[in-house]
């Protein structure tokens, strides 16, 4: 990928912004300390001179911003852990561990589950693009559960226009905190990139998509936490850690969109006096279900609740006990 340049001509909404701020805002899908790096490296110019994070942007300010030529990661394919649920010529089922990157991205060009494919198997559809072969979807890193996986392009297109026709069947198991009133709902609002914070995303009427999540309540905890089933009838990106999250019950271990990692040292759950601390969201993509373009048929798969997971409710029901 050669050099991106991006050029802005600063109007009187965004005066008095920070430069580093404003350029944080624009979507350019880098980091705001990368950002700062860039600025610092004289990549950035205001009025053709370098500038500074902290300059207070003026209307008529002209800012151009270069990003140097991306190196794309290495796919040498790799082993990495995951199961197989279901393989046939055309297409795998598998199941994700948490912890596990999907494709190559900035930050983690090695050890992803594409890597892991590419070892166990050479023929995956191109549709995807160069980094993505086979992945007709994806989870984030910390979620587990079930992916598809397309050998070719043919079955790559099919399985995608049932995703985005809303005909494949997606279930998720979600710990999420506090006691939700009812025994289920529908969360219908839409989902954009945060105008801010360039690594999340947000409920925004303005501009954002329209994403539907349902929920149905399958039992509640004492000690303050619900274990919902959810399923999606839209696929934003992190929407159902975002509309949980904006509906005031964020998914337990969630750092981006809950509580993190200070508040489980100070709320701990207790095992024999110890504390239990959840180390990432305990959102599993447990069920899919989807029309097979070659075989014909719908085809259903489930994936067991990973061990983590099972311990953290095991821990819960324990305390709620006693």
């Amino acid at each position: 990928m050669g050099e991106r340049s991006f050029f802005y001509c600063i109007d009187l909404n965004n005066q008095d912004t920070r430069l580093d701020l404003y350029l944080s805002s624009r979507p350019i899908s880098l980091s705001r300390s990368k950002i700062q790096a860039a600025i610092k490296g004289g990549e950035v110019l205001v009025n053709n001179h370098p500038s500074k994070s902290s300059y207070r942007l003026k209307a008529g300010d002209q800012v151009c911003f270069s990003i140097p030529p991306l190196e794309l990661p290495d796919l040498k394919p790799a082993p990495v852990n995951f199961d197989i649920l279901y393989e046939d010529e055309f297409l795998i089922v598998v199941n994700k561990p948490p912890g596990i990157v999907v494709h190559p991205a900035p930050g983690h060009g090695s050890g992803t589950l594409v890597h892991g494919l590419l070892y166990h198997c050479k023929n995956l559809s191109g549709m995807g693009g160069v980094l993505r072969p086979g992945i007709v979807h994806r989870l984030d890193k910390d979620t587990s559960g079930i992916l598809l996986v397309a050998k070719n392009d043919r079955i790559h297109a099919s399985l995608a226009t049932q995703f985005k026709t809303g005909a494949v069947r997606k279930e998720y198991l979600a710990l999420v905190h506090g006691h939700i009133n009812g025994t289920m709902g529908k969360i219908d609002l839409p989902v954009a990139r945060h105008p801010l914070k360039r690594k999340e995303m947000a409920v925004t009427h303005s501009s954002g998509k329209r994403a539907i999540t349902l929920w149905k309540k399958l039992e509640e905890f004492p000690c303050g936490f619900s274990l919902l089933s959810v399923s999606l009838k839209t696929g934003r990106t992190h929407q159902i850690r975002v509309h949980l999250a904006y509906m005031g019950h964020p998914i337990a271990g969630d750092s981006l969109y809950g509580y993190g990692r200070r508040w489980w040292k100070k709320h701990p759950l207790l095992v024999d006096g110890e504390p239990i601390l959840i180390k990432r969201q305990m959102l599993h993509a447990r069920l899919i279900g989807f029309f097979h373009p070659e075989r014909e048929r719908y085809m259903e798969f489930e994936s067991p609740v990973p061990g983590d997971m099972e311990n953290i409710l095991h821990v819960i029901k324990q305390d709620t006990k006693g």
